[in-house]
C-alpha cells in the first residue's frame, strides 16, 4: 500500500501550490510593504518575536511588557527601545549627503534628532530567528530620555513557524506561529484606501493607481489646465485651476473628510472627467 509523499523541510513547504489556487493567492504577490499593505501588515510578526515583550517594529520601542517577563525586562515600557539582540545591531546610524555631490555626514531622524535609525527586521533578524528561534538571547535596550541609561535582559527568541507532530517527529510547517501572530493581528493595521491612504499615502501602488488630475483640458499652447481631484469645489463651473496638495489647505479634501464621509467625498472618474455631481444633502 502506497503513502503519498508529504514534503517535511521547509522549502519544499512554501514553494507547493495547491491544486486550484491561482498565482494572486500566494503572499509573494501580496501588495505588502512597510507602508503597511493592502492584504496584510508583515510588521505584525515582529512584534511579539521576543517571549515577554511587545515591540514597535518601526522604532524598536517596547510597548507593553508581560508580567511572567524577566524582572529587569519590567521596566522597558516606560520608554526603552531595543538597540541589540546578541550583539547584532537593529539600530545603526545613518549617514549620506546632504545635497547633490555633498560629504557623507550623519543625518538625524526629525522626531528625536537621533541620527541611529531602526533596521528592517526581517532582514535585521534573519539570522537570529534562524540560528536562536525556542533559545535565549541577550539583549540591549537604551532609554529614550537618556541614552546612557541601558537594561540588559535575556529573552527567549519565539518560533516563527508553527509545529505539529507527524508519525512521532515533531515538523515545523509552513505557517506563521500562532503565538506570533494571533488570528486576525496580520490585518489589524492595513492600507485604508478610502480614508487616509488616498490622502497622501507615499505607496508607489496607491499614487500610481489614484486619480490626481482630472478634467484636463489641453491649452492652446501645448500645455493643460485642470483640478486636483481632492479639490471640494468641483463643479462644471469650477475654473480649471490645479490646487497644488497641501494637506492643511481647507480647499482639500481633508482626513476627517475622508473619515466621516469618504464615499461623498471622493468621486469617481470617468474619460478623465468627473461623474455627475451628487445632488445637495438636506441640511
Amino acid at each position: 500500500m502506497s503513502k503519498s509523499i508529504e514534503a517535511k523541510n521547509l522549502s519544499a513547504q512554501l514553494q507547493y501550490q495547491a491544486f486550484g489556487n491561482p498565482p494572486s493567492t500566494l503572499p509573494q504577490t501580496a501588495i505588502s510593504n512597510a507602508f503597511p499593505g493592502l492584504e496584510m501588515d508583515f510588521r505584525n510578526v515582529w512584534k511579539r518575536i521576543l517571549v515577554g515583550i511587545e515591540l514597535h517594529e518601526s522604532s524598536n520601542l517596547v510597548v507593553a511588557v508581560d508580567k511572567s517577563a524577566p524582572p529587569e525586562a519590567q521596566g522597558l515600557a516606560e520608554g526603552y527601545r531595543l538597540m541589540h539582540i546578541n550583539d547584532v545591531s537593529v539600530m545603526v546610524e545613518v549617514k549620506g549627503p546632504q545635497y547633490v555631490g555633498g560629504p557623507n555626514v550623519s543625518l538625524p531622524d526629525t522626531t528625536f534628532n537621533d541620527p541611529r535609525m531602526p533596521l528592517e527586521w526581517s532582514n535585521a533578524l534573519a539570522v537570529i530567528v534562524h540560528e536562536f528561534s525556542g533559545q535565549m538571547v541577550q539583549c540591549k535596550f537604551e532609554s529614550l530620555e537618556d541614552p546612557t541609561k541601558t537594561v540588559q535582559a535575556s529573552l527567549m527568541v519565539r518560533p516563527f513557524f508553527d509545529e505539529e507532530e507527524v508519525d512521532g517527529e515533531k515538523v515545523r510547517r509552513a505557517v506563521i506561529a500562532k503565538d506570533i501572530a494571533p488570528p486576525g493581528e496580520l490585518t489589524q493595521s492595513l492600507c485604508s484606501p478610502w480614508q487616509n491612504d488616498y490622502r497622501e499615502c507615499a505607496c508607489f501602488y496607491w499614487a500610481a493607481t489614484r486619480p490626481d488630475y482630472v478634467n484636463v483640458e489641453a491649452r492652446p499652447d501645448g500645455t493643460s489646465t485642470g483640478n486636483n481631484w481632492m479639490q471640494k469645489d468641483r463643479t462644471p463651473e469650477t475654473p480649471n485651476v490645479y490646487i497644488v496638495d497641501d494637506w492643511m489647505d481647507p480647499t482639500l479634501v481633508n482626513y476627517t473628510d475622508l473619515f466621516r464621509h469618504w464615499e461623498k467625498s471622493l468621486r469617481f472618474i470617468i474619460e478623465g472627467k468627473d461623474e455627475e455631481a451628487p445632488p445637495p444633502q438636506p441640511e
